[in-house]
């Protein structure tokens, strides 16, 4: 059982996780949701197609203008508070891996810490502890934050991303974080390159296998892009396929951009595998 802020989930049960971009620069929507009302607007939209998790991040993936713990947390902690004055029972992530903001945004109202750069700040996870939120636990190859992998080798890089993500849950568990409410993340793109990250999905169900609970972030990223030779915006349709695989593997939340259509091939996926009984049989009966 997944329990994250006031839902718990059946471990069959897919998760949404909308991405909303506290960024003027965000690789996918260059900003759009970076002024409060659209970002608003993103989370209602969000909420209304099917997503039970909101992920507000203050500061990019990828290498720029440097941003600092404040002013991540300038950009974040006021939108939690006033997302969880709007939406008492959506779950709040905040996609940081500083624990100083961390602790800012558990104050303001946050149900879960995403952390995406591996733990390279261990104070984060005893944030995690101190205040009952979940934790995401990624893989990142090491990376440091903000960073891009460059030739970066893996004897098995499926058996690195169980080292590090099994770390990463026991030690958080060990901490003080409650057990249901540990995640563990791939980590596609961070820290590998697309080959890497093709195989990270092949071999999904190994983690799946772990009894953790899996998170995937693939909306759009450059191993879909690589893969099929398409640039950010002509992703879906490769995220989408994506996600289907991943789902078939038994992943449980997604962090995407894109709800309504990542709910759509949830469901179709859970059909199919039998998880779910159609949404309207009348086919042959009428």
């Amino acid at each position: 059982m997944l329990r994250l802020g006031r839902r718990e989930f059946d471990p069959r049960e897919p998760v949404i996780m909308a991405i909303v971009n506290r960024t003027p620069d965000s690789f996918y929507d260059q900003g759009a949701t970076f002024r409060d009302e659209p970002a608003l607007a993103r989370v209602e939209q969000a909420v209304a197609e099917g997503a039970a998790i909101i992920d507000i991040g203050g500061v990019k993936a990828g290498p720029g203008e440097e941003v600092t713990a404040r002013e991540e947390a300038r950009r974040t902690v006021g939108f939690v508070a006033e997302v969880r004055r709007r939406f008492p029972d959506v779950i709040i992530s905040v996609d940081t891996w500083r624990h100083d903001v961390g602790e800012a945004v558990c104050e303001a109202g946050a149900d879960l810490l995403n952390d995406a750069w591996g733990g390279v700040d261990p104070r984060l996870a005893e944030v995690a502890a101190r205040y009952g939120v979940g934790l995401v636990c990624t893989h990142a190859g090491g990376a440091q934050p903000r960073t891009r992998p460059h030739r970066v080798t893996y004897d098995d890089v499926m058996a690195d991303i169980l080292r590090v993500t099994l770390g990463l849950a026991e030690r958080a568990v060990s901490l003080g974080v409650p057990r249901e409410s540990v995640l563990i993340d791939p980590g596609h793109d961070f820290g590998k390159n697309t080959r890497h990250s093709l195989e990270a999905t092949r071999r999904l169900g190994e983690m799946v296998g772990t009894g953790w609970p899996v998170l995937v972030s693939l909306s759009n990223k450059d191993f879909v892009g690589e893969s099929l030779d398409k640039p950010v915006k002509e992703r879906v349709i490769g995220t989408l396929a994506t996600t289907a695989v991943s789902a078939w593997l038994g992943a449980q939340v997604y962090r995407v951009h894109e709800v309504a259509e990542t709910r759509q091939v949830l469901q179709m996926v859970s059909a199919i595998a039998g998880w779910s009984d159609p949404a309207v049989a009348r086919r042959g009966l009428a």
